[in-house]
């Protein structure tokens, strides 16, 4: 994780979208969307349950082969690279439910998510070697760091299986810094939590883009999202419907009726 900011220009596009279609034999799950997601802002993904969104995450990622279509990160083409080589380019995510070590530390679960994007091997292990113990201290100075980005110090050295659901939260977003990204993709980050911990949540959000990391989340609470993401993207049926401004996207006839309805229209 690094305490800068760093020095690409905010509101570039880190990520390009290009006529993105993914089939699952006759289902299109997503269908011929093209996007960006903006450099140094929050970037949302909303819709209805079966609208494609997690499929789009999935697509950037690497967790699924694009049928068709361009994904760019950066200037480079990542439309068929895997997960791991994605994720080495500088793209994290977060899933809607956080899998963890239950019967082992939470510092612990963090320093299996650094060893995991280590170089050192079996021989490093067996002759125990410089290579393994110099990144044996990183991760654990790494996992520290993290825990404390994400406000979770505290509860170091306590079982994962007996912190809260929002705490889980918490450390699925410390485990997203483990690559130090450069782009975040966060699925239902406030999903099961009450509305006191989603404003924390919400503020964490903010805190990785004013440390230099794009964020784009996928969410369904509303008054989380409209007073948290820049611009947001409207999926429907896996097909595009609408993108803009909070404000844009609340008085959008096409959202209102499917997805948002007119209690969410500013009035």
């Amino acid at each position: 994780m690094r305490d800068e900011a760093r020095s690409t220009a905010a509101g570039s596009a880190c990520l390009e979208i290009r006529k993105l279609t993914k089939r699952f034999g006759g289902l299109v799950a997503v269908n011929d969307v093209s996007t960006t997601i903006e450099r140094g802002k929050i970037n949302a993904i909303i819709g209805p349950n079966g609208a494609g969104k997690t499929t789009f995450f999935n697509l950037i990622s690497g967790v699924h082969p694009a049928t068709s279509g361009q994904i760019v990160f950066n200037g480079t083409d990542v439309t068929r690279l895997r997960t791991d080589q994605v994720a080495q380019l500088g793209v994290s995510r977060t899933f809607q439910t956080t899998a963890l070590f239950d019967m082992a530390t939470v510092l612990d679960n963090l320093i299996v998510g650094h060893r995991l994007r280590t170089r050192a091997n079996l021989w490093d292990v067996i002759v125990n070697s410089a290579r393994l113990k110099a990144e044996e201290k990183l991760c654990r100075e790494k996992a520290r760091e993290a825990l404390d980005f994400v406000g979770l110090s505290h509860i170091a050295h306590r079982m994962a299986g007996d912190i809260t659901q929002e705490e889980r939260k918490r450390v699925a977003f410390a485990l997203a810094l483990a690559t130090d990204p450069q782009l975040v993709l966060l699925d239902e980050p406030a999903g099961g939590v009450n509305p006191d911990e989603t404003l924390g949540l919400a503020e964490l959000i903010r805190k990785f883009v004013r440390h230099g990391i794009t964020v784009c989340l996928i969410e369904h609470k509303m008054n989380m999202i409209m007073s948290l993401a820049d611009k947001i993207m409207v999926l429907n049926y896996g097909e595009k419907i609408a993108e803009g401004t909070p404000a844009e996207i609340r008085n959008n006839p096409a959202v209102i009726d499917a997805y948002l309805g007119a209690e969410h229209a500013d009035v």
